[in-house]
């Protein structure tokens, strides 16, 4: 993590967007009445789904936090993905009756202009989103936390929407009143789209897919240059929430001792903890082989097999 108050970020940020979801889904739905405008409206909608995601959300980091047990002796940390392909669903579903109320209003020829007020609701709501989609990006890539990940994600559909809205409503403003309608229509669609692929990185991450590229490179690199390590035979790790959970086996000399063994495995776990963040376990096995000569090759690239899955 870059600083020190980031863990505690973590446990602050899901607040910060459940009030602010429904500060905004009040104040929309207020000036979307007040004003006549079936694009804020549908996007104070948009909000009041956002409260439940956040919800979620919370629950999630809640359950996700809980210590493994013999049933989940890998812990509760996919939770988080589950959480993800809630919000993603909620997402869907409010944009579809977003779609239909807003077709429904055009094919009736219930359409007028909304009062300039629209505006100001509009541009506040974008601008609030990206500052909150910000905050709560920051806050997930430093925890690794999927589900903040995906609240942020949320707001960034948010932001989008909300941009969308203040477009179609400057429009009818300016005497084209079916662009209100039709700027609600599109926000459901950009919003669709964000819920599906929350959808598919949930199930990506609840298939135990493996950890990123760039971190098992990493960690080839830190054992192999560790003193005593002669090769390295597999390498693979995987995502179980925020956490990620590595297995290697190495190779090193038949002739060691049990305590030098011993002292390799803590040589290995603690510069992998070190220099890689959010690794939750470590599991290591020794493999003895015959040295015959002194290594040539530390980095093992041209004859040493990385395995970058489980």
């Amino acid at each position: 993590m870059k600083f020190e108050h980031c863990r505690s970020c973590r446990d602050e940020v899901v607040w910060w967007a459940f009030f602010v979801n429904i500060a905004q889904m009040t104040y929309k739905g207020l000036l979307g009445t007040m004003t006549g405008s079936a694009a804020l409206i549908a996007d104070s909608m948009h909000s009041g789904a956002d409260v439940v995601a956040s919800s979620v959300t919370m629950l999630s980091l809640k359950i996700s936090a809980k210590p493994a047990d013999s049933k989940h002796p890998y812990g509760y940390g996919n939770i988080q993905f589950i959480s993800s392909a809630i919000v993603g669903l909620i997402l869907i579903m409010g944009a579809l009756y977003l779609i239909y109320e807003s077709v429904l209003s055009i094919v009736n020829g219930d359409i007028s202009a909304p009062n300039v007020a629209a505006v100001l609701g509009a541009g506040l709501s974008a601008l609030t989103n990206e500052l909150m989609y910000r905050y709560q990006s920051c806050v997930g890539k430093e925890n690794n936390s999927p589900a903040i990940l995906a609240n942020a994600w949320d707001n960034r559909s948010d932001a989008l929407s909300s941009v969308a809205v203040l477009v179609g409503i400057v429009i009818a403003v300016l005497g084209f009143p079916i662009a209100d309608n039709l700027a609600a229509i599109a926000v459901g669609f950009l919003v669709i789209r964000i819920g599906v692929e929350l959808n598919s990185d949930a199930i990506t991450g609840l298939m135990d897919s493996s950890i990123e590229i760039d971190d098992l490179k990493a960690v080839y690199d830190i054992v192999n240059e560790i003193e005593g390590i002669e090769g390295i035979a597999y390498l693979r790790g995987r995502n179980v929430g925020e956490e990620l959970h590595i297995e290697i086996n190495v190779k090193v000399n038949r002739h060691l001792s049990v305590r030098e063994g011993d002292r390799i495995v803590e040589w290995i776990e603690e510069k992998v903890r070190y220099d890689l963040s959010h690794v939750k376990e470590i599991r290591v096995l020794l493999t003895p082989v015959e040295v015959v000569g002194k290594r040539q090759n530390r980095s093992g690239i041209d004859t040493i097999p990385v395995v970058s899955g489980v």
